[in-house]
C-alpha cells in the first residue's frame, strides 16, 4: 500500500493525469480498472479519474510495492536529473532569485546562460533551477516526479534578467496565461551606440529565418514577403520584394510575418552611447535588437544586429562580451491576475555588475533600482 499527500505542487491536476506522471510505465486502462475496483482511491472514497486535485488530498494505492515499482521503472523513486557543473548541497545558484512563493519564481538571469535547451547535452537555466530546488529541498525528487517546474518566457543567451518560471501546475498555467495575452508589462534596458535624443514609438512587422536564427523588420506587412528565395529558403542579399502581396503561411525556412511594437526613452548618454528604457509591447524573436539595429542604434555588444568594429573597441576597454540588453523589470497584471495576492506586483532584476561597469565609465548613471545593494 501506499498513500500520497497531495500539496500545492501537485494541485490542479487530473487525478488520472496525475496517475500517468506517477506510474509512466502503466497503461491508462490499468489505473481506471483500479479505480474501478477500489484499488486506488482518493480521500478515501471511489474515484473516476477526471477529479482535479487539491492540495491536501490524499490519494491510497492499495498495490503491491513491486507492482508500483515495476511500473514507476524499476521501483526507484528515484529520477535522473542533470547536474550543472559545480552544482552540489550548499552551492549558490548560478542565478539570482528575485522572487519565491509555491507557485511561482522570478529569477535573474545571468548572461551567457540558455534558458532552455537548443541541444540535448545543453545545461540551461531550467537545468539550474531544478538543481537549485532538489539542493535547497524546495522540491524532493518524488514531488519532481509528479510536477516539474519550468521557465514560461525565453531571453537570448546574451541577455541577462527576469525569467519567469511556474513551480506548480497552477503556477505554469497562470504564468502562460499572462504571457499569451500580453496582460503583464515587460521593461528592458540596452546600452545603444548614438545619441539618443527623444522617446520613439517603433511599430513593423517582423520577419524570422528560422534556419539562420535571423530576422528583419520592415516597416510595412506588403513588404514583408520576399519575392524570390535562394536554395536553403533563406533571406535573398539586398531583399528584393513584391508588394500587395500578404505574409500569412510559412515558407520553407522563414515564418509569417508578425506585428510588433516597442517602445522606448533615453535616461542617459556618454561616450557615443545612449542608456534606452525600453517597453517591449509585443514580444517576438530578437525583436529589440532588430527594431533599434533598424533604427541606427544597435546594441552594444550585440554580435548579430549590432556593428562589429565597435563590439571589438568595448571588448578591447572593457573587456565586454555580450550585448548589453537586460530584462529589468516585470509587473504583473492587475485586472484578471491568475494569481490575486501579485495583482500589480513588481519585480525588479539589477543589472549585472559588467553593465554597470561601462555605464559608470561612460559617465551614465544606472537607472534607480538597478544596482544591487
Amino acid at each position: 500500500m501506499k498513500t500520497i499527500e497531495i500539496t500545492g505542487l501537485e494541485a490542479g491536476q487530473r487525478l488520472d493525469k496525475f496517475l500517468g506522471k506517477y506510474m509512466s510505465l502503466a497503461p491508462k486502462s490499468f489505473f481506471y480498472k483500479m479505480l474501478r475496483k477500489k484499488n486506488i482511491v482518493l480521500n478515501g472514497k471511489k474515484a473516476e479519474g477526471s477529479e482535479r486535485l487539491e492540495a491536501g488530498d490524499c490519494l491510497t494505492l492499495y498495490l503491491a510495492e513491486d507492482t508500483i515499482g515495476k511500473f514507476m521503472g524499476g521501483g526507484s523513486m528515484d529520477i535522473p536529473v542533470e547536474k550543472p557543473a559545480g552544482s552540489g548541497s550548499g552551492k549558490k545558484p548560478s542565478f539570482s532569485l528575485v522572487y519565491e512563493d509555491e507557485n511561482i519564481l522570478v529569477l535573474n538571469k545571468p548572461w551567457g546562460m540558455l534558458t532552455q535547451k537548443a541541444k540535448p547535452d545543453d545545461i540551461s537555466l531550467n537545468e539550474h533551477m531544478i538543481e537549485w530546488l532538489l539542493d535547497t529541498g524546495r522540491m524532493t525528487k518524488e514531488q519532481l516526479r509528479m510536477q516539474k517546474p519550468s521557465v514560461c518566457n525565453r531571453l537570448d543567451r546574451n541577455t541577462s534578467g527576469i525569467v519567469l518560471a511556474g513551480r506548480s501546475l497552477n503556477g505554469l498555467q497562470g504564468l502562460s496565461r499572462i504571457l499569451k495575452d500580453r496582460t503583464g508589462e515587460k521593461q528592458y534596458y540596452a546600452l545603444v551606440w548614438g545619441h539618443v535624443k527623444e522617446a520613439r514609438q517603433l511599430k513593423g512587422y517582423l520577419v524570422k529565418d528560422t534556419k539562420a536564427n535571423q530576422v528583419r523588420v520592415f516597416s510595412d506587412q506588403d513588404d514583408a514577403f520576399p519575392e524570390r528565395l535562394n536554395k536553403e529558403n533563406t533571406f535573398l542579399p539586398g531583399g528584393v520584394y513584391e508588394a500587395g502581396r500578404k505574409n500569412t503561411e510559412n515558407t520553407g525556412g522563414r515564418e509569417a510575418a508578425r506585428y510588433i511594437e516597442t517602445d522606448y526613452r533615453p535616461l542617459g548618454y556618454g561616450g557615443g552611447c545612449t542608456l534606452l528604457e525600453i517597453d517591449l509591447i509585443t514580444g517576438r524573436s530578437h525583436q529589440i535588437r532588430a527594431h533599434l539595429s533598424g533604427e541606427g542604434h544597435f546594441i552594444i555588444g550585440d554580435p548579430k544586429y549590432g556593428r562589429q568594429e565597435i563590439n571589438r573597441e568595448f571588448s578591447r576597454k572593457y573587456g565586454l562580451r555580450g550585448q548589453l540588453l537586460h530584462a529589468g523589470v516585470f509587473v504583473m497584471p492587475t485586472e484578471n491576475c491568475p494569481f490575486p495576492g501579485l495583482a500589480g506586483e513588481k519585480f525588479t532584476a539589477p543589472l549585472e555588475p559588467r553593465f554597470v561597469k561601462i555605464l559608470d565609465a561612460l559617465g551614465i548613471s544606472a537607472p534607480e533600482g538597478m544596482i544591487e545593494e
